[in-house]
């Protein structure tokens, strides 16, 4: 719990310091009431004069409303920092999850992540707000007052002590059963949100299979178990009330009982009686209190080790040293690269290709899962130059979204090197990587806002003119001109578009920045042959300066690819042009026969 403290910044530690004093005040002045509550009880009894108990009525009543005015203001200070303490909280975590690498990210799930920045902070925002307004009071109060009295009756003390140990033993056995419920509940929590995000995600599915009441009775079940743990806890907690209210309200009738003992004898006076009897209350007045403390801070001990997880959550993949882009820019300026893909089309003399320092490069790459017993890609090598497109084709789970993920760093190889105009992917800062490339994950994303919003996604401030530009070369222009335009909205998820406009919109926005690298990771399943055709040969004209990654499953994708690399259980067992492959890879014809008929295939042949 005293890690939170190195999250507050500036100011608000002279805003603490200043809690503590405005809590100290108040402690003082509510631990004068009884004096001046005895006082009264004096004059009174002394039949002293209405002036006399006026004035000291007015003294008690300046007292009080001096402590009134002292518990709003800690309060509203107390309530700032809070807030304050959450806003930073929820963006670090924030952050920590936008700067996570995919492996990182997978010790988490998705619903996990979302309670642990919204539920978890709230619970450690409550128990500070109650925190910072009791934990300096009621202490004070509690010892200072048990002070004021150890010393007026030892019987009374006696009896106020035996109530102080039986509200500690309360305290203790109930938060001895609530702590492990309330991890539970967090955790149960988790699942809620989880259920509820995969029924929302896939509601069409849910629909199209009438599992509405199956995926109701799971929800059921995860939802009955959160609230049978609630009202576990609660039960549990409410207990705590009543049984405080009785022990409290036994103190003071022993103390009523005992001190009219005293006062027969001799030994003690009312005005002295009615003073310890108000100290007595504040005394467990004090222990109620801080029971609240007790209520709050083992769930926000729970949620604190959840937000503490991801924040200290260890990353497979650092940010490089940096390199000077300018120099890179030279080198790309040079035409070497391009001469070099000039030379393989017009089979010159590949030695002279070999000279030239590839764009991207693969040399011995391995890559395995973190956990996992085997490698995904073995011994994985290749390399290509600027204006080609390389493809990438085998049967599901050979490697080949895993083998592009590489590229962009969202894993880093287990061994072997990836390199960009002959640097190592790895000495690149992120942000220096992933300007140079443009990605297309197999799924298309989109996020609420306006087309414009979407296709200029980040911080390109990229023309409304190369926006169309983008959109025309993705074959999303007349889609989008009859939606309205770039104005037109995007719903979340792109809910309001069909599985192809999705896709070529998340193209446009690969396209619109003209990375020098793009990187499409099967990015055409949803386009018809004829939209995928224009696409693609809109993508040899325009971007033919620019490298591009295809990832897919259709051969008539990738035939006119500059080089296709077959995969296999994670090894290339095949790599060259599609004339090439169609004579030489068996797993290659494979694919072929499954797809294209005899006619194709010897029509490709025969060329």
């Amino acid at each position: 719990m005293l890690r939170f403290l190195k999250y507050f910044r500036g100011l608000e530690w002279l805003f603490i310091v200043l809690l503590i004093a405005l809590n100290v005040g108040q402690a003082i002045l509510d631990l004068t009431l009884p004096e001046y509550m005895g006082n009264l009880v004096d004059l009174v009894l002394a039949k002293a004069g209405t002036s006399e108990v006026v004035i000291e009525g007015l003294i008690m009543l300046s007292i009080a409303l001096g402590s009134i005015v002292l518990l709003i203001v800690s309060d509203f200070i107390a309530s700032v920092l809070a807030a304050r303490y959450t806003r930073r909280m929820r963006a670090l975590v924030y952050d920590k999850v936008q700067s996570m690498s995919q492996a990182t990210m997978n010790n988490f799930t998705t619903a996990s992540l979302i309670t642990r920045s919204t539920n978890d902070i709230t619970q450690v925002g409550n128990a500070l707000s109650m925190g910072f307004k009791v934990a300096i009071y009621a202490p004070i109060i509690a010892i200072f007052a048990f002070l004021k009295i150890i010393d007026k009756s030892s019987s009374l003390s006696l009896a106020t002590g035996v109530s102080i140990i039986a509200l500690v033993l309360l305290i203790v056995v109930v938060f001895g059963f609530a702590v492990p419920k309330f991890k539970k509940i967090q955790k149960l929590t988790d699942k809620v949100n989880g259920i509820n995000r995969e029924n929302l995600m896939g509601l069409r599915v849910v629909r199209a299979y009438n599992a509405e009441n199956y995926q109701k009775d799971k929800f059921e079940e995860t939802n009955q178990n959160l609230r049978r743990e609630n009202t576990i806890v609660g039960r549990l907690m409410s207990g705590l009330n009543p049984i405080m209210n009785l022990i409290m309200n036994g103190l003071s009738l022993a103390i009523v009982w005992i001190g009219a003992y005293l006062i027969n004898d001799g030994a003690l006076d009312i005005p002295t009686m009615t003073e310890f009897t108000m100290y007595a209350m504040q005394v467990v007045m004090g222990f109620l209190l801080l029971s609240i403390i007790f209520i709050l801070v083992p769930r926000a001990t729970v949620s604190l080790k959840r937000i503490y997880e991801v924040l200290d959550a260890k990353e497979s993949i650092f940010d490089g040293k940096g390199i000077e882009l300018s120099k890179i820019n030279a080198q790309n300026d040079s035409d070497s690269s391009i001469n070099a893909v000039n030379a393989i089309d017009s089979n010159k003399n590949v030695e002279a290709v070999s000279e030239k320092i590839p764009i991207v490069e693969f040399r011995n790459v391995c890559f395995k899962y973190p956990d996992a017993e085997e490698s995904v890609l073995n011994n994985i090598s290749f390399s290509c130059y600027t204006g080609q497109t390389i493809a990438f084709i085998g049967s599901t789970g050979s490697g080949k979204s895993t083998l592009i993920n590489l590229i962009p760093r969202f894993y880093d190889a287990t061994s072997g090197q990836v390199l960009i105009n002959g640097i190592d992917v790895k000495d690149y800062k992120l942000s220096e990587l992933h300007a140079m490339l443009g990605y297309v994950p197999q799924k298309g994303i989109l996020f609420k806002g306006t087309v414009r919003e979407n296709v200029d996604f980040g911080d390109n401030k990229i023309s409304d003119e190369q926006i169309e530009w983008a959109l025309k070369v993705a074959q999303s222009y007349d889609f989008v001109s009859k939606m309205g335009g770039l104005d037109a909205e995007i719903s979340q998820n792109g809910s309001n578009l069909s599985g192809g406009q999705k896709q070529r919109l998340s193209i446009a926005r690969a396209l619109a920045n003209k990375p020098p690298i793009c990187i499409f990771d099967d990015s055409f399943s949803a386009l018809d042959y004829k939209t995928d055709k224009k696409l693609r040969a809109s993508l040899k004209k325009e971007m033919k300066d620019s490298t591009k990654f295809i990832v897919a499953q259709r051969i008539g994708t990738i035939k006119d690819a500059d080089l296709i690399v077959v995969l296999d259980s994670g090894e290339i067992v095949g790599m060259g042009r599609h004339e090439d492959l169609i004579k030489n890879c068996q797993v290659y014809i494979e694919i072929a026969n499954s797809q294209l008929s005899k006619e194709e295939i010897n029509g490709t042949i025969k060329k």
